[in-house]
Parts: C-alpha cells; sequence; structure tokens
C-alpha cells in the first residue's frame, strides 16, 4: 500500500502515537463535558442561599426545589366587586360579631374557602348547629367551634395588622386560616405544657432525658416551647468566662441548664424551618448581635408574636374546649409555635400570598372592595 521506502523509514524510526491520542481523546472528553455543563447545567450543583458574607461559610441549602405539597390544595378565589346597594352580612344575618362590614357576597364567599381551609369533610356542620327539621342555625353559639373560629378570626387580622414585621418581613405574604390549618380541622404541629416529664424526680432532672416531640426527640428539656413561647424568659447560654462568681441559685444567671433549654429551642426552631445554625447566626460568635442575619431579627419577632398569640388569643380559650381537647398534663388550651405555620419551610407555605385574595381577614377594618 506503501512505498518500500515509507516501510523501511518507519521500521527504522518508530513513533508512539498512544500517548498524544490518550491526551486528544481526553481534551475532547473534557470540552464534550464543558460543553454539556454549560448547556444542561451541572447535576451534581447544590443551590444555596447565602446568608452572611462572602467567604464565611453562612449559607443554606436552597429549600425552593422542594415543593411544598399542600400549596396543591390551597383553595383561593378574588373578591367580588361590590354592587350598588348590596347590604353587609351584618345587617343580613343574626349573631355576626366579626366580619359584620363584609358585603354579603364576600362574606358567603369567605365562609365557603374557611370551610375547604378547615373542615372540607365535615362541612358547615363544623361550625354551625343543624335543627332537628334539618335546617342550619347559623346564629347558634352552641358549637363550641364556632366561638373558637370567630376568636381565631380576629387572631388573623391582628396578626396581619399588628405583625407586619414578621409576617412581612420581604414582601407581602400575611395569614389565613389555611396557613396553619392546611385542610384539617385541628393544626399539625400544635403543643401543650408537658413537663415535668418524669414523676419519681424533680427540679431540672425532670424536665430532659426523656425523647418527647417538644425534644425533638432528644435529651434536651421538653419545656423549651413553655418557657420562652408562652412564659417570657430570656433566651441565654452559660458565661462565655471558664470561671465567673455568679451563683447558680441568683435570678439573672445563664447556667448551664438555660443553655441545654437554649439549644432544646433553637433545635425545635431549625426543624420547624428547615434551616440551619447559619440562617440567623454566624457560627463563630453566637454571642454577637451585631454579626447576627437580617433573619435574626424576623426570628425573634417571631417569638414575641408567638408569645402573645399564645397569651392573649389561644389559652384564654381554654374554658371554650371539651375536655378531649385540652392538654393530657395541665387540661391547657392548644398553643401555637414555628413549626404550627412554617411546617419544615423558611418561608410558609415557600412565601404564598395568603391575603392577596383576602382583604376581609388582612384588617379588622371593613374592606374597599373595587
Amino acid at each position: 500500500m506503501f512505498p518500500k521506502w515509507f516501510d523501511d523509514w518507519n521500521a527504522k524510526n518508530p513513533t508512539n502515537i498512544f500517548g498524544p491520542a490518550i491526551l486528544v481523546g481526553a481534551l475532547g472528553g473534557a470540552l464534550f463535558l464543558a460543553a454539556l455543563v454549560v448547556t444542561w447545567g451541572n447535576p451534581f450543583y447544590d443551590e444555596f442561599d447565602q446568608t452572611g458574607p462572602r467567604g464565611t461559610g453562612m449559607q443554606i441549602a436552597a429549600l425552593s426545589s422542594t415543593v411544598d405539597p399542600t400549596i396543591e390544595e390551597y383553595y383561593t378565589e378574588e373578591p367580588y366587586p361590590r354592587e350598588e346597594g348590596e347590604p353587609l352580612a351584618g345587617e343580613v344575618y343574626e349573631n355576626v360579631q366579626v366580619l359584620g362590614g363584609v358585603s354579603d357576597g364576600n362574606f358567603n364567599r369567605l365562609m365557603n374557602a374557611m370551610t375547604q381551609w378547615v373542615s372540607p369533610d365535615q362541612g358547615c356542620l363544623y361550625c354551625h348547629v343543624q335543627n332537628d327539621d334539618g335546617e342550619i342555625n347559623y346564629a347558634s353559639d352552641d358549637n363550641y367551634t364556632k366561638i373558637v373560629s370567630r376568636r381565631m378570626i380576629q387572631m388573623t387580622q391582628y396578626i396581619n395588622e399588628e405583625w407586619i414585621g414578621h409576617v412581612q418581613a420581604n414582601q407581602e405574604v400575611g395569614v389565613n386560616c389555611y396557613s396553619c390549618h392546611r385542610g384539617q380541622p385541628v393544626p399539625n404541629n400544635i403543643w401543650f405544657r408537658i413537663d415535668p416529664v418524669t414523676e419519681s424526680t424533680a427540679g431540672w432532672s425532670a424536665v430532659q432525658n426523656r425523647a418527647t416531640v417538644q425534644s425533638q426527640f432528644t435529651s434536651l428539656p421538653s419545656d423549651a416551647l413553655y418557657r420562652y413561647l408562652y412564659e417570657d424568659n430570656v433566651i441565654a447560654v452559660h458565661d462565655l468566662e471558664s470561671r465567673v462568681g455568679d451563683w447558680p441559685a441568683d435570678e439573672g444567671v445563664a447556667t448551664w441548664q438555660n443553655t441545654e433549654r437554649t439549644f432544646s429551642f433553637m433545635n425545635y426552631f431549625a426543624n420547624s424551618l428547615g434551616v440551619n445554625c447559619v440562617f440567623c447566626h454566624n457560627s463563630r460568635a453566637f454571642y454577637d448581635p451585631s454579626q447576627h442575619t437580617p433573619q435574626w431579627a424576623t426570628a425573634s419577632l417571631g417569638i414575641i408574636m408567638a408569645q402573645e398569640l399564645n397569651n392573649d388569643f389561644l389559652e384564654p380559650l381554654g374554658p371554650v374546649y371539651p375536655p378531649e381537647r385540652l392538654g393530657p398534663v395541665y387540661a391547657d388550651a392548644p398553643k401555637a409555635a414555628c413549626k404550627t405555620c412554617h411546617q419544615g419551610y423558611n418561608k410558609p407555605l415557600q412565601g404564598l400570598n395568603m391575603i392577596a385574595d383576602w382583604p376581609e381577614l388582612a384588617s379588622s377594618e371593613p374592606p374597599v372592595y373595587e
């Protein structure tokens, strides 16, 4: 095929072609992979939300790729324009103590939505009483759930009016009944006071070393929610110095017990929002407020908000509930905490605007319909 002189020359001057071929193949493969990454994206890349200065490792895995499944079940409907001369709910129906300034059409629209949000299986009879003749007595307060619902409407309006710093920290979001209920009459992740968790011990040992929901199934204290989201106690850790002259029994001294209770509460916090410590803190300076992230301020407002809601709205409803709805230890009313609304996401329902279609719940003032 080739001239004899060419074959003789090749035989006397052998050349290793495999090395250059491998190099060319490797370079070609790398270029091909680079083209795939540019066009299709890196399949091993994890998105992160940066919570602090660059280079400090203050970032959390982005949650946007994980869709809250309860969003699909959310029912909403735009407000109806109020027709000329249309009466208000308080003028049409008896015993309308809240929402009386809402137009008749929108009042019924909201009642239908609340049924979808809270009691889709039970329907109107979850709150209202049915007479012997089969007619529903909407004016009656004989059903305790109606009294509770009325107070919950007031609480929802109060949150959207007075706690904008928490529920609208980044954008208009707000809350409505679905924020907590998610199609269930009793919201998930309510809580009761359960300490002490042992009968045979007293003092500090009686609140820890038992795996409970409130301790997130750890040996940490189970009274953190009660102490921090009902009582107004300082969330503190032990002194940073190795030797201090303070006596643990003195008021205001941060003991190791306070530290463990704080760990319990922060663990609950992280699991409720699906985040880690650096979502709010600089992990090398937990004790320095000047290095906290903006989310720390939002979370701090949330703690105060939960304290207020539990004391002013939820706990006072204790006498209204039947015994089976009260707590197992102290017969206390069900209370709310971070997870009741967040349910594992740093933004409940991933930032869905819950008041855009529901001005009746955004304020206690009668809405103005366009």
